[in-house]
């Protein structure tokens, strides 16, 4: 009898403890490996995800290794290129990245993700949306809000004092995309750059995020992110966020 009772509360424990683990609205990968210049952003963007991920009921897979993509993809419903661009992805793992796009999976490309070098995969800047050239030094400027219906805006002002390298950007492809956020050139000065290199900067138009589609997926991207500290400033969170949740669930877009 008692080996009986003993069962029942265990499959009763069972029970009360399967909705628990199945709280997880979805699953994303996040993708981010050292590089040169961006590595000590790693843990804290891992603590901060993961702790939005416990706030927002949806499990983060964070990684730096490429064989990642030998895994099932179809299981993630975004993944993120932190600060990793897609050159890190061998032949084999670029075709299933693909795959995953064409079968209807999302992504999400952060900061230095942008640039790599040209015609080092096309598709991947397709993916992108604009190819990244030269950037100014870090310097602090104003992003202003061009598309108040996109989840990645609720949680930053209109007029967003922020400090970043404002990268510049031309469109080989043709690629259409709706900007959500743009960066005001007269409140830095888009001249100041590295040694060596020129650039006069892009003007009013001037996008820093946007989102798209490719293939059959939700594509969002956003140019900003270079210091570690800003993974964990409550409104970059906010702006990450929205986008995880717009690529991931295709909601959030205000009428």
């Amino acid at each position: 009898m008692r080996k009986i009772v003993l069962a029942l509360l265990a499959m009763t424990a069972l029970l009360l403890a399967a909705p628990g683990r199945a709280d997880n609205q979805y699953k994303i990968l996040v993708f981010a490996m050292p590089g040169k210049y961006h590595y000590e952003y790693i843990p804290i963007a891992r603590d901060s995800l993961q702790q939005l991920g416990k706030l927002h009921a949806f499990e983060v897979v964070y990684t730096n290794r490429p064989e990642a993509f030998d895994g099932d993809l179809k299981q993630y419903a975004t993944i993120m290129f932190l600060n990793t661009p897609g050159e890190e992805l061998n032949p084999a793992r670029r075709k299933k990245f693909e795959d995953y796009m064409k079968g209807g999976g999302n992504a999400m490309l952060v900061h230095r993700a942008l640039i790599l070098p040209p015609d080092t995969w096309p598709w991947f800047e397709k993916l992108i949306g604009r190819r990244a050239g030269n950037h100014p030094m870090l310097q602090t400027g104003v992003a202003y809000v061009v598309d108040k219906k996109f989840p990645a805006t609720y949680g930053i002002p209109e007029r967003w004092i922020w400090s970043d390298e404002w990268y510049i950007f031309d469109n080989p492809h043709n690629i259409a995309i709706h900007p959500v956020l743009n960066v005001d050139e007269s409140s830095y000065d888009p001249t100041r750059i590295w040694p060596g290199q020129t650039t006069q900067g892009m003007g009013k138009d001037h996008p820093v995020a946007w989102y798209h589609t490719v293939e059959q997926g939700r594509v969002f991207v956003t140019a900003l992110g270079h210091n570690g500290e800003m993974y964990r400033d409550p409104q970059y969170l906010a702006h990450l966020l929205g986008g995880i949740y717009w690529t991931a669930t295709g909601k959030g877009m205000a009428p």
